[in-house]
């Protein structure tokens, strides 16, 4: 059975599009539920006067006077489930979210708590009533009488200006071309129809169309209600934001920063399309529908779109893009070896490229990888496109995986071609014998590597032979080429290598994999090992931490099975995670496994070096892939995702025969380490058309951010068979807060014109309050036992006794912190928001409740001092007095995090500095110790799970600190800007106020 959500449930399947149109709505009445105390639910006929002062309900015991609320004592209208009584458990799953809303109201803030049938019945009334709030004591004009509104001036001038004749009319053909220009993506068909209805309601069939008819049939299909719903939240007039809603906005719910009027000024001017609202610097529905779906507005953090990671670190601490078979335009087996591959792979910032070198008919090496002689590609020609293109999406250092499969003769012309044509690019400096690691992308700009095998240095011949590499058998057999049988006892293949080809490699050297202990004893850092898909998989789910272990200094990479003649793809998470950092794939595959790469390597200015999380690079650190929970020292943080809606969806490829409708529905799926890996979908929007409305909340818990991808996909379930519509895939580190629009792209990864979904992002941390590490939010609350994360015994007592002296510290610092985010989630339960809420949004609660009263407020922020308390004025209602007090712990918790962190954290960086101290002992300490086998295992591990922590709580007491103090910037901010601060005079900047903690070594 379908799961169905419909935003076209209106009474006369109106579509909400303006205040009037809610009100209308409203004067007429419909039938909500009402929840009492006991959580019992009534049905009741709600409806608003005539003369718009009060709601009345009936059937009901009271009288008719009492059975009413009246507008002027409205302190607020809240959406969802925001009241003690509507999240009592009773209830709670009885209903969706989106069709609760509650009206506070009267001096002693008690609640009406209401359910709709639909969501967008609570939208119209909560826009109604948030309206008359707003204008009550300006009594509003009846809907539909008095000034033309800004909206309607602007669509009536585009009208004129297409009135060439200037009778008033113009043809239908003008009038569908014209909305189709303001409304890109919108189809003709939809159009067309929207005029006929029009034409037969006001009995004015025709060709041509009258302005009044043009303006309503702009206003009815352009306005997106969940747009006007968002607009009419945030203004603070009737259907436009001014310059200071809009910067409530920005700050508020998109979570930017030093936001100004005069940027504001500059959107507004920008997006706005009335000429009347750019002078006045009001935005109206259109101008703020255009900034949202505005790359201005983009889902992806803008800071990634340049280099924004530290590109100084050695080159194995980098995961770094890479394919496999790139000449390829089709699958491995029958595919096409082409040149425009190499030029595709190399625009979209892969590093690292495969080229199997073999013996070329005319004496001159080739590179093919299909079993079709007729499909080779001179290599001197790939090396000159190389050449052409290596450099022209990223500057960072290419490297060419040589497989060599020719004659000495042949290897000796292709190392000529490779000089001459690469000439100053190559890298031949011999490695560093002195150095520890690689040197770092940074080093090697504008470089271009070569990996491939290396001659011993006792050879000294043109030629020599050395051990042979797996990659590449599975085509020779095919070929039929395999003319090198395996030697008898199971042992490596030997070929010869000729000495030209030798020099070229210098940083890159392949050698043979042995085992983890071997590499550990005797690798040295230029020297790198490929890994089958098979191999590598069985070290991920044998042994992780030796995997992850490895890959801090060496680089490793990662090469399909050879059973994959479909050319399909690896999952790249599944190795990522273990830290290996050249995953090879098949670019000319497009699907889910091609869409995590392509997202991933977006993320640093798509330059095709990523930096692994530190947790992955430091020489001593507890880190196991295959973790079911968080890890010791990284934050978990909550992803609130609300999907609202969709826009323009096309229909799935093949589906011809099927009708207009599609009946989407969308998956969003995490992928990263195995403890973070989910899926959540909506419900199925039934008979949307091409903008269906989903409205639906998902949550998902993120345990190594640093490592996640966010993927969404549309999909088609009334289909049978390709069901497939639209994705988007986007690293959790680039998604930016609040309402943005996610452009969909196709499975091959191409953008679809003006095809979107709208969807809501906060970013929490996993227990209680304060932001997600960046900017966001805070988390829910639970009844549970505290936990604290404490130090594992090693085994050897003066290690021990070290980093026992940190058990004390560890507890007073998830205290501090725990503390602090418990009083903050009370104190947004309290003032009926969200977990995701921030500190600014509450304070604006509380001072819109009190500027609705009629006396003056009745609590005010002494702003001259820095911990500023909330002061009652004279006796306040019940509601107050808990919020009040609910402020009043926060604020204490928050004075003592901040006193205290430094001590506490200065004790666990001195616990992390002695164990530190007995690193380089370590292997001597463990042979006097006697330890060997297991328990030589357990006590490394136990050590560097020590360091993790100690170094993990003391950066989350650092950043704990450092949002303390922003939400104190932020209580000081609101307090001045809305009007109950008082003895104010600037609020301090978050930079003096914060005591930076000094960093913490890697």
């Amino acid at each position: 059975k379908k799961k169905t959500v419909s935003f076209s449930s209106m009474p006369n399947d109106r579509k909400i599009n303006s205040t009037a149109a809610c009100i209308s709505l409203m004067l007429e009445g419909c039938e909500l539920k009402k929840v009492r105390s006991n959580s019992r639910m009534y049905s009741r006929f709600f409806v608003l006067d005539a003369d718009m002062r009060s709601v009345r309900w009936e059937p009901s015991k009271k009288d008719s006077e009492k059975a009413k609320i009246e507008i002027k004592s409205v302190k607020e209208v809240r959406v969802g489930k925001k009241t003690p009584v509507l999240r009592s458990n009773g209830l709670s799953d009885q209903f969706p979210d989106e069709c609760a809303f509650s009206i506070i109201y009267g001096d002693n803030y008690e609640s009406l708590d209401l359910v709709a049938s639909s969501a967008d019945v609570v939208s119209a009334w909560v826009m109604g009533l948030r309206y008359l709030v707003s204008y009550g004591k300006h009594s509003p004009e009846a809907p539909g009488t008095g000034h033309p509104s800004l909206r309607t001036s602007w669509i009536s001038s585009v009208f004129d200006l297409a009135d060439l004749e200037k009778s008033g009319h113009i043809p239908v053909s003008r009038a569908v071309q014209l909305i189709k220009a303001l409304n890109p993506g919108m189809k003709t068909s939809t159009i067309e129809l929207k005029f006929k209805e029009l034409q037969k309601a006001s009995e004015r069939p025709g060709t041509e169309v009258a302005c009044d008819l043009f303006v309503e049939a702009y206003c009815e299909l352009c306005t997106r209600p969940e747009i006007f719903f968002l607009l009419v939240q945030f203004s603070s007039n009737k259907e436009y934001l001014g310059v200071k809603d809009l910067l409530m906005f920005l700050e508020v719910e998109q979570g930017m920063e030093g936001v100004t009027e005069e940027k504001c000024l500059e959107i507004v001017s920008k997006y706005e399309p009335s000429k009347e609202g750019r002078e006045k610097g009001y935005l109206a529905i259109d101008g703020f529908t255009r900034y949202l779906l505005s790359a201005d507005c983009s889902i992806f953090d803008p800071q990634h779109r340049k280099v924004c990671q530290d590109m100084a670190q050695p080159l194995s601490h980098y995961y770094i893009s890479s394919a496999h078979s790139a000449c390829l335009l089709e699958d491995n087996f029958w595919g096409r070896s082409d040149i425009s591959g190499y030029i595709s792979a190399l625009g979209l910032g892969c590093r690292s490229i495969e080229l199997v070198l073999w013996d070329g008919p005319e004496g001159e090496p080739v590179v093919y990888t299909s079993p079709s002689a007729a499909s080779c590609v001179p290599f001197r020609a790939v090396v000159g496109l190389i050449d052409q293109h290596a450099f022209a999406a990223s500057a960072y250092p290419l490297i060419l995986c040589l497989v060599v499969r020719c004659s000495a003769p042949q290897q000796r012309l292709a190392a000529q071609c490779l000089r001459k044509t690469l000439g100053e690019k190559l890298y031949l400096e011999p490695p560093d014998p002195v150095a520890s690691y690689l040197p770092s992308p940074e080093e090697l700009k504008g470089r271009i590597l070569i990996k491939g095998k290396k001659l011993p240095p006792t050879c000294e011949d043109s030629e020599g032979e050395v051990s042979d590499e797996e990659e590449g058998w599975e085509l020779a057999r095919r070929l039929g080429q395999e003319d090198r049988e395996a030697p008898e006892g199971g042992g490596l293949r030997r070929v010869r290598l000729s000495r030209e080809l030798s020099e070229l490699v210098s940083l890159c050297q392949a050698v043979p994999f042995q085992d983890f202990e071997s590499s550990r004893r005797g690798q040295r850092y230029w020297e790198m090992c490929s890994f089958s898909e098979v191999e590598a998989g069985r070290f991920a789910n044998e042994c992780p931490a030796e995997l992850v272990s490895y890959n801090k200094r060496f680089l490793s990479r990662i090469y399909p099975s050879p059973m994959r003649i479909d050319a399909s793809n690896m999952n790249p998470q599944d190795f990522w995670k273990c830290g290996c950092q050249m995953v090879a794939m098949n670019y000319q595959t497009p699907g889910l496994m091609m869409d995590l790469n392509a997202g991933w390597f977006r993320q640093n200015g798509a330059c095709g070096y990523v930096l692994r999380p530190a947790i992955m690079r430091e020489e001593v650190s507890y880190f196991s892939a295959n973790a079911k929970d968080s890890l010791p020292g990284v934050p978990a943080q909550l992803l609130h995702l609300k999907v609202i809606s969709g826009q323009n969806l096309p229909k799935p490829k093949g589906s011809g025969a099927k009708g207009e409708v599609v009946e989407p529905y969308v998956c969003a799926e995490i992928h990263g380490i195995p403890a973070d890996c989910a899926e959540h979908r909506t419900k199925t929007a039934l008979q949307s058309g091409d903008n269906p409305i989903f409205d639906e909340s998902l949550e998902f818990q993120i345990n190594l951010p640093e490592l996640a991808v966010l993927r969404f996909v549309v999909l088609d379930d009334d289909y049978i068979g390709d069901e497939f519509i639209a994705q988007y895939t986007i690293p959790f580190e680039c998604l930016q807060p609040g309402y943005r629009h996610v452009p969909l792209q196709s499975l091959a990864g191409e953008p679809l014109p003006h095809a979107t979904l709208f969807v809501h992002v906060a970013i929490t941390d996993r227990r209680g309050g304060g932001k997600g590490h960046r900017r966001g939010l805070a988390g829910r609350r639970g009844r549970r036992v505290r936990e604290y994360t404490s130090t594992k015994a090693t085994g050897i007592k003066a290690i021990d006794e070290v980093f026992r002296t940190a058990t004390q510290p560890l507890r007073e610092a998830t205290d501090l912190r725990e503390n602090v985010q418990n009083a903050l989630v009370s104190f947004k339960e309290l003032c009926g928001l969200t977990p995701a809420a921030n500190m600014k949004q509450c304070i604006l609660t509380v001072s819109t409740w009190l500027l609705h009263s009629d006396s003056a407020p009745s609590v005010t922020l002494n702003l001259a001092e820095q911990y500023p308390p909330m002061e009652a004025q004279g006796p306040i209602p019940d509601l107050l007095r808990k919020v009040l007090t609910a402020y009043e712990t926060m604020i204490q918790t928050s004075r003592t995090l901040i006193e205290s962190a430094d001590v506490v954290y200065g004790k666990l960086i001195q616990a992390q500095q002695a164990g530190m101290d007995f690193h380089k002992e370590l292997h001597r300490i463990e042979t006097k110790e006697g330890l060997r086998g297991r328990k030589l295992q357990k006590a490394l591990e136990s050590f560097a799970w020590n360091i993790t922590v100690l170094k993990g709580q003391a950066d989350l007491l650092k950043h704990a600190k450092a949002e303390a103090l922003d939400n104190l910037w932020q209580i000081h901010n609101a307090g001045q800007s809305c009007g109950i601060g008082r003895n104010g005079s600037a609020s301090p900047e978050p930079s003096r106020l914060q005591a930076p903690l000094e960093p913490i070594p890697e």
